[in-house]
């Protein structure tokens, strides 16, 4: 029988998998007697640490598809060997503690119970509440407290493996002088308007041998010829019959989206100390900088302080003030969510307050998609089943609301059902002969399709595309003799030259960096540049125009910046977790080889044939 899915999965099969999840293990294994996968060192593997670590590598693998994944497409992603290094690589940690003598007392795990908001009543911990949480996970108290018992010591044990580790600083000063040196520059642009002669058309030499030499340009791609029928919520939205009492709720639910309170478009800069932001509000006020400048000061762009548009409760401590301001106006410091900060006021948005009348056909329209949206969902059984019973795709066109299509598919291709992500994956890979499947589409839609054939790439006769050869030969002829021109007046070029005396419209960047960007100029433009020595010239293909670059300056990061500062400590700190975490992965694969391990590979089988 034919699957719908991204594929359609039947209702039964995610039914099967989520009992299967909530069955069997935390009561007892697979017969009640079976407890143990086998051992590393002394240590046992259980059972339900197997089991829960499959539940939750299949759990994280549902939620990042969208979702229920079965057992056997987790199975095809690995899930469960990683699963079983999870709990090998716990059980062999636990061990090596075990060895070392590394454990906590019972003040330490009551104090972990303690804390836990699951185990709270209305007084504290509860030990009814914890019984009962640990009953209905398939837990003992002993179990449990062992658990927390080894996981502290875990941490003690990676805790002195890794804590010895150094912080980085060289390797924090040598990065941040790198990413924040920076580059003076001076740059113009060549384009054809420059040349003193025109570029002569092709010949018929000239266009063989640029056909000659680019077939790829004049290639038509492989096309696939597939029918296909589809149904989407679009096409029989206006079937679907919506109550006025459905659109009143709907209405009434989203209230505050049709009644928006007065708001204001606000930007925020953060300071490190109140102290920082009390100066800088007071140099503002004194006129010594604008409020662009204490941006740039602090390294930002606007577009890094702006936080839209706002009521006055998101703006918090500050919200009275910013809304008793006209645009324009900064006002604080007042302290927010990452610290002191100054807020400027850039407009004032009243009030909106969209009445039920106006709302409804948006609303209806919604609720009407909706409905065809279940519509759909609600025949999809149907409509596998005549899939499966034989239907061709006009069978299905004619005894169901899906509607014929047929398309000569390339990559290319991206109009109508070719628009759709899904059915573009589908029609790359599906192949001649092949059982049609029910697959979704993004909006909610269905489709089926069959591949009737294949035209392989074509090469076009230089008699169909010759006039398009000639084009692309001239694009390419005029860009040599503009890069030609752009060579020539480089070579004018000293490091003092003024680029006007050359007929150049010059541009400049000072302080550019690494992670610079240069609007209109090509991708390998800042790494020429940090290449280039103070003085030199270079000159950049630009596709229809060149680039012509002088290096005027380097200079070097001003470490007491506090941009600098911050960016210093988050790479020293980054580095220093990434070492550590290296040492740490290098100790414990030494481990792993030094602790042997006892697995019972029929046992882990039985586990999971139980999530089949």
């Amino acid at each position: 029988m034919a699957q719908k899915s991204n594929k359609r999965y039947g209702a039964w099969i995610i039914v099967g998998v989520i009992l299967v999840g909530l069955a069997g293990f935390g009561t007892g294994g697979l017969s009640g007697n079976i407890r143990s996968i086998g051992t590393v060192g002394e240590k046992e593997v259980s059972v339900a640490a197997y089991q829960r670590a499959l539940n939750e590598q299949i759990r994280a693998l549902s939620a990042q598809f969208g979702q229920q994944i079965s057992f056997q497409q987790a199975q095809a992603f690995g899930i469960d060997q990683m699963a079983l290094s999870q709990v090998v690589l716990l059980r062999t940690l636990d061990n090596e503690a075990s060895t070392l003598g590394l454990s906590v007392g019972d003040e330490r795990v009551f104090e972990q119970l303690q804390s836990t908001p699951d185990f709270q009543g209305a007084g504290g911990f509860n030990r009814e509440t914890y019984r009962l949480a640990l009953q209905q996970s398939g837990q003992s108290a002993a179990e449990y407290e062992a658990n927390i018992r080894e996981e502290t010591a875990r941490a003690l044990l990676q805790g002195a493996v890794i804590g010895g580790v150094p912080a980085p600083d060289a390797y924090a000063d040598a990065l941040v002088q790198y990413i924040g040196e920076g580059r003076s520059i001076t740059w113009a642009t060549v384009t054809q308007d420059a040349l003193t002669a025109p570029v002569p058309g092709p010949t018929d030499e000239a266009i063989q041998t640029y056909y000659d030499e680019n077939p790829a340009e004049f290639t038509l791609p492989e096309t696939r010829d597939i029918t296909y029928v589809w149904l989407t919520p679009a096409m029989i939205r206006d079937q679907m019959t919506v109550s006025d009492e459905a659109v009143t709720q709907l209405y009434e639910q989203r209230i505050d989206e049709f009644m928006q309170p007065e708001r204001r478009l606000v930007e925020r800069l953060v300071y490190l100390s109140q102290d920082r932001a009390a100066e800088a509000m007071t140099q503002l006020e004194a006129g010594e900088v604008t409020f662009e400048d204490l941006v740039a000061e602090r390294g930002l762009a606007l577009a890094d302080v702006d936080l839209g548009d706002v009521d006055q409760a998101e703006l918090g401590a500050a919200g009275e003030a910013a809304f008793a301001a006209n645009p324009g106006d900064v006002v604080g410091p007042f302290n927010a969510s990452l610290g002191p900060a100054l807020f400027r006021v850039n407009a004032v948005l009243a009030a909106q307050e969209t009445p039920l009348d106006d709302a409804a056909p948006m609303l209806r329209d919604e609720l009407a998609t909706e409905a065809a949206r279940d519509f759909i969902n609600d025949q999809a059984d149907s409509m596998i089943d005549l899939i499966a019973g034989g239907a061709s795709m006009a069978d299905l066109a004619e005894r169901t609301d899906m509607e014929l299509g047929t398309i000569a598919w390339t990559p290319d291709n991206a109009e109508g059902i070719a628009a759709y992500d899904n059915f573009r994956d589908q029609a790359a890979v599906v192949q001649e002969g092949q059982f049609p499947e029910l697959y979704d589409l993004s909006d909610g839609g269905i489709f089926a399709l069959n591949l009737d054939g294949i035209t392989p790439p074509t090469l076009q006769p230089l008699d169909a595309v010759g006039e398009d050869v000639a084009a692309a030969w001239q694009i390419q002829r005029r860009q040599q003799a503009v890069m030609e021109k752009a060579a020539e007046i480089a070579a004018d070029i000293l490091p003092f030259t003024g680029f006007d005396t050359l007929g150049l419209t010059a541009q400049t960047e000072d302080a550019l960096t690494r992670r610079s960007f240069v609007e209109g100029t090509p991708p390998a433009f800042n790494e020429t540049v940090f290449a280039m020595s103070v003085g030199d010239v270079e000159v950049l293909d630009a596709e229809n125009r060149a680039i012509i670059v002088r290096l005027d300056g380097v200079s070097a990061p001003d470490l007491t910046e506090e941009s600098i500062i911050a960016q210093r400590d988050a790479v020293g700190t980054n580095a220093g977790s990434g070492i550590a975490q290296d040492i740490f992965d290098a100790y414990v694969s030494r481990l792993q080889q030094e602790t042997g391990q006892n697995l019972n590979q029929a046992t882990i089988n039985a586990v999971n044939a139980q999530f089949q």
